[in-house]
This record gives C-alpha cells, sequence and structure tokens, in this order.
C-alpha cells in the first residue's frame, strides 16, 4: 500500500472536521483490520467501532488490550504531526490487527460468512480483511449522527477509499447488511441484481417477517476513481452482528451462497 495514501487518510480531517462530525478526538484512522496488501477479500462495513479504542467505560484501551494507535500512543498532540515513521507504525497495526487482539465477537461471524471460501481473517490463511467506507471512529453509533455529519464524513473518506482499493489486489468484497449496500451505491458505479432468498428470511412474533435479500454486481469506479480492474461485489441486506432473530441456519445459508460465488 502507497505510504502517500495512507498519509491523505491521516490528514484529511482537521480539528473542526473531528469535532463538526464526532470523530474520536483522539483516534487514529483505521485503513483496514488485516493487511490489505495481502488479501484478495474483503468485508465492508460502514465505519470502525468505538470499541477498537475504548472500553465500556470509555477508558482508551492500553498496553495488551490496545488495538489500535491513538496519539498518546504515539506520543503526539494531533494528526498534524503524524510523520512516515508514525504512518509505518499504524499500519503496522492494522496489518497485524487479527494476530494481536481482535475484537472477535464482532468479526468471528463474518469470518465464518467467508470462510467456505478457503479464506479467512485468521492464521493460516490471512488472506482476507476487512476495510470500512469511512476510516474514522465516532463517539456515536453511525446511526445516532446526523444526514449532514453522515454525508460530511462519506464525502472526505469516498475518494481516499477508492483510491485505496485501486492501489489493493482485492477481488471481492462483502457488503454486510442494507446500509452498507446503499452507501456503497452512493459512492461507486456498481448496479445490483437483488434476488429474494427464501431461507434467509427472519421470523417475528408478529408475523412480519423480514425476507432475506442478496445483491451481486462489478464495481469498475468508487469516489471517482477507476479500478484497475473490476471488483466482485457480494451482500446481504441482514446486519449479520446486528439484525435481531439472525439465526444460525440464515448464517450458513449465506456462506453456502457466497461459497458459491467466490472461488479461490
Amino acid at each position: 500500500m502507497k505510504l502517500k495514501i495512507l498519509k491523505l487518510i491521516n490528514n484529511t480531517l482537521t480539528d473542526a472536521d473531528i469535532k463538526y462530525a464526532d470523530v474520536i478526538p483522539w483516534s487514529t484512522p483505521i485503513y483496514s483490520f488485516g493487511s490489505i496488501s495481502n488479501s484478495k477479500i474483503a468485508t465492508l462495513g460502514i465505519n470502525p467501532s468505538n470499541r477498537e479504542f475504548e472500553d465500556l467505560n470509555g477508558i482508551e484501551l492500553n498496553e495488551n488490550n490496545r488495538r489500535f494507535h491513538t496519539l498518546k500512543s504515539l506520543n503526539i498532540n494531533n494528526w498534524t504531526e503524524i510523520d512516515n515513521t508514525k504512518t509505518n507504525s499504524i499500519k503496522t497495526l492494522c496489518d497485524e490487527y487479527f494476530s494481536r487482539n481482535p475484537y472477535d465477537q464482532w468479526f468471528k461471524k463474518l469470518d465464518y460468512l467467508i470462510s467456505g471460501s478457503s479464506y479467512s481473517y485468521y492464521f493460516p490463511s490471512t488472506e482476507a480483511c476487512h476495510l470500512d467506507l469511512i476510516p474514522y471512529a465516532t463517539s456515536k453509533k453511525w446511526s445516532d449522527l446526523s444526514p449532514n455529519q453522515k454525508h460530511f464524513l462519506l464525502d472526505k473518506s469516498s475518494l481516499l477509499f477508492g483510491h485505496l482499493l485501486r492501489n489493493s489486489n482485492i477481488n471481492y468484497l462483502v457488503l454486510n447488511g442494507s446500509t452498507v449496500i446503499k452507501t456503497f451505491e452512493q459512492i461507486s458505479d456498481i448496479s445490483y441484481t437483488k434476488e429474494l432468498q427464501t431461507n434467509w428470511v427472519l421470523n417475528r412474533k408478529n408475523g412480519k417477517n423480514v425476507n432475506g435479500y442478496s445483491f451481486e454486481g462489478d464495481v469498475n469506479k468508487i469516489g471517482g476513481v477507476k479500478l484497475k480492474q473490476a471488483i466482485k461485489v457480494f451482500g446481504f441486506n441482514h446486519n449479520i452482528q446486528s439484525s435481531f432473530g439472525v439465526t444460525s441456519i440464515v448464517q450458513k445459508s449465506i456462506r453456502d451462497w457466497l461459497s458459491n460465488k467466490i472461488k479461490v
């Protein structure tokens, strides 16, 4: 991954931008979870959880609990002080994420879905990573941000995300949930084929069951950046971590569907 792109991500937001968008002010951007340079497949979310930087009480993770660098751990006062050495230090923790202290409660479910294709975040495969459309962790959940804040962060990040993928070897993107699917559509040239999947229905006691849909297509341009080659995109409308009632049967069916679509 080119250092120039990583430096741009580090320095895109000003202090005023960080405050406006409720970005955790002392957190560093997360380029990827796992090594994007080594990966052929990436799962895709919206933006990093605050739990990557702090515990349930809002206290910064330290020492062996640390997942990513912060301004404190880098011994700097603001993002503009990040030089090449510190950029490489940030990248190293991104690359080593799944061999150090991953947030398994969140990632194990996604890893299960892609594991039928023989790809995995974890050793010995390590040819999979996770990416977010927006690399900045916010103090509020994405759903709690205002529409203006969401638009602002997406506008700031889409060009950078396009360059990140252009300079990668990613062949497949797996989109986790309808919010990711819709947001990705806003910044790319993708045209989805949407299909009802009868085995993915989430049952509700009130009878208002939630249908499951698959999405697939090819993307050639992201954030106005033309990719080196088309990337295959597969998605499902259920958010595996937060959609209520995503049973093990539904998860296995999504896994089987992905396994048939993705060829190692």
